[in-house]
């Protein structure tokens, strides 16, 4: 009996957000090895946002928007990428990928948190919960003396919970942001003016850039997966899950990627994954789940 090509669509489209967006941390860890992380992560967002506005020409997608919906493009892409993807990316010199996808996952406990302090939203009962539990799976998570002795390690663990802030702000500030109604064209443009800031900050802090022909084989293939998959592909197969399944199954990438992270990190880069944390995975990826119980926080692929 043939498969429909709607739920093949809807399992490609799932492996793309769990597999590709989980794979993105190593990407970036190797990529990072070698090439100043603003840098990077400016040619991975501009780069990016330019194949997005040659896909939609081509597809004869009206791109023209107001100067209202310019400003907040600019800003969601502030949040989203110059601030939370570049200090992500600075931070994985001195981070496992697997161990920052981890802290990274508490970030609907963040979300929920914000929306309490800034717009007053009562927090239910099983939402408190998980807010504990998610407390206990970070500290369980950063307090492991043989993880955090190493040099930067605490600044990035920092760094990285300082752009869970800015993130959680963001997906509050473009839930009610006038945005361009198409999401392709309203990704193109967070990613281009975030790519273009992350950039600036390049020159600002005078990182070396160098051409890819001097790069080596491994960080040429990170970059080149980073940008047409990381970017474009999973970022697309997300907003089509959107709009094909509920909320709740779309939420799943936020327990999947950080095993996913886990196990890559492990297998490839022989990062160490402890006893501690097995366990610091359990108690706060079961407290996100009962955040995400009461109140869908959906995932975006902003530290991806």
């Amino acid at each position: 009996m043939a498969v429909p090509r709607k739920t093949i669509m809807i399992i490609l489209a799932f492996f793309a957000i769990y597999v590709i967006w989980g794979s993105t941390y190593l990407l970036n860890k190797i990529a990072v090895s070698e090439l100043p992380p603003f840098m990077l992560a400016g040619l991975r967002f501009t780069i990016a946002g330019i194949l997005i506005f040659i896909i939609a020409k081509l597809l004869k997608v009206n791109i023209s928007i107001t100067k209202a919906q310019l400003k907040n493009t600019t800003m969601a892409g502030f949040l989203f990428l110059t601030f939370g993807n570049g200090i992500v990316v600075w931070a994985l010199k001195f981070v496992d990928s697997g161990f920052a996808a981890l802290e990274i996952s508490a970030q609907p406990l963040v979300v929920l948190i914000l929306m309490r302090i800034i717009q007053g939203k009562k927090i239910s009962l099983m939402s408190y919960i998980g807010v504990v539990l998610g407390f206990i799976g970070i500290y369980l998570l950063v307090s492991q003396k043989q993880l955090i002795s190493q040099e930067g390690q605490i600044t990035g663990i920092i760094m990285i919970f300082v752009c869970m802030i800015s993130w959680g702000y963001g997906s509050l500030f473009v839930g009610k942001a006038n945005l361009p109604s198409n999401f392709f064209v309203n990704t193109g443009y967070q990613m281009l003016m975030g790519g273009i800031m992350l950039t600036i900050v390049s020159f600002c802090f005078g990182e070396p850039w160098t051409m890819p022909s001097t790069w080596s084989s491994k960080v040429l293939w990170s970059m080149l997966a980073l940008i047409l998959f990381g970017s474009i592909l999973a970022f697309t197969a997300f907003n089509y899950l959107l709009k094909e399944v509920s909320p709740e199954k779309v939420a799943t990438s936020t327990y999947v990627n950080p095993v996913i992270a886990l196990i890559l990190g492990w297998y490839i880069l022989d990062e160490t994954i402890t006893t501690q944390s097995i366990l610091a995975a359990i108690v706060l990826l079961t407290g996100v789940y009962f955040i995400n119980t009461n109140r869908v926080i959906k995932p975006r692929g902003i530290g991806r």
